[in-house]
Formats: structure tokens, C-alpha cells, sequence
């Protein structure tokens, strides 16, 4: 007879967040990206994956050009998710307030990640909250802050206690290092964890 046991976590409930990757190729004529969806335990759930091929003309402004690029891939990788996020968390260095301020709007919250050490534009539009822990962040919410008692806010302090805030990042660009070994290899896909 099975021993009876409860999961001392209940982590479906808490949904899963999605960490957006976008990173220029070496030939800066193509831009990656990936969308990794993790559980609050940190497991993955789900890996969509594009590149897109930047304009090369000199009609365009070189800012709008990565706007472009950004925006491009982003809807493209929102497009194969297969699942719906709690939270999507981005790098502020790689995504603009832009990106989701004026262009893209998402029904869930969007967190903009910035080292304390770094000046980084930001939108009036977003909610500013610094992090001290587990180093000095800013956080740029939007469209607000999740209230406290939210499951979203509750999603997004399980993985900071986890140490997730930052770390997925690295995951999504060792996912997008493997996709794009072979040049061969389909430009879009999404990838789930098989159960």
C-alpha cells in the first residue's frame, strides 16, 4: 500500500512565469529570442524559440531598427507559446519600456529587470520598485505592481526566495545556443517539457 502523502508546495496553482531572451547574432543581421516558461519550483514547462532577420537599408534609424526586431521576434514567440504565463520577466538592458508600454499590451504583468548600478530608461507608465535582495535590482512593472495578496505576486516571490529572478536568463540563452548550433535548424519552434 502507497505511502499517503500531500506536496508541501502547491505550485499549479501558482501558474508559471515567462522569462523573454532576446539577443543580437554575432553578424548583428539577425536577432534571437526565446520565451522559457518555468514553474515556482523552477522546472521548465515550456521553450518557444525565433530569430528574425533585421532590416538593412538606410531608411532606416539604426534605434528603430532594434525596436523593430525586438517587436517582431517578441510577437512571433508569443504567438507559439503554448501556454499562458502568470508574469512575463524581461531584461531591461535587452527589452525597452517601449516594447510593452506602447507597442505590445499583455493581459498578464510584465517586470523589467535593471541592476541598481545601471541607468536604464523607463516609462512613466511603469511601476518602479527597487530589490535588495539577493543583489540590488530595480523592478519596472507594468502595467502596476501585482497587489500582494495577488498569485502572481506570490509567483514572483517564490522565485526570487528560490533565487530565479536572474538565473532562467542564462537557462533560455543556453537553449538558444543549442537550437541555433546548426544553422540548418527550423527558425521558429516551441519545445514543452513531454508531460
Amino acid at each position: 500500500m502507497p505511502v499517503p502523502f500531500r506536496d508541501a508546495e502547491e505550485i499549479e496553482e501558482l501558474g508559471s512565469a515567462a522569462y523573454l531572451c532576446v539577443q543580437t547574432s554575432d553578424d548583428a543581421g539577425r536577432f534571437r529570442g526565446a520565451l522559457f516558461l518555468i514553474n515556482a519550483r523552477g522546472e521548465p514547462l515550456e521553450f518557444s524559440y525565433n530569430s528574425v532577420e533585421v532590416p538593412t537599408t538606410f531608411l532606416w534609424r539604426q534605434d528603430d531598427i532594434r525596436k523593430h526586431a525586438i517587436r517582431k521576434l517578441t510577437t512571433s514567440l508569443l504567438t507559439v507559446c503554448r501556454k499562458t504565463p502568470r508574469l512575463v520577466v524581461c531584461l531591461a538592458e535587452e527589452v525597452g519600456w517601449e516594447l510593452f508600454c506602447n507597442d505590445i499590451h499583455l493581459s498578464v504583468p510584465v517586470c523589467r529587470i535593471a541592476s541598481a548600478l545601471k541607468a536604464i530608461p523607463h516609462s512613466s507608465l511603469e511601476v518602479q520598485v527597487p530589490l535588495e535582495q539577493p543583489q540590488p535590482l530595480h523592478l519596472f512593472w507594468f502595467p502596476a505592481k501585482p497587489a500582494d495578496d495577488s498569485v502572481e505576486y506570490h509567483l514572483f516571490n517564490r522565485l526570487t526566495a528560490r533565487g530565479l529572478l536572474l538565473e532562467p536568463f542564462d537557462r533560455a540563452l543556453v537553449g538558444l545556443a543549442e537550437v541555433y548550433a546548426d544553422e540548418g535548424s527550423s527558425n521558429t519552434g516551441s519545445i514543452g517539457d513531454g508531460s
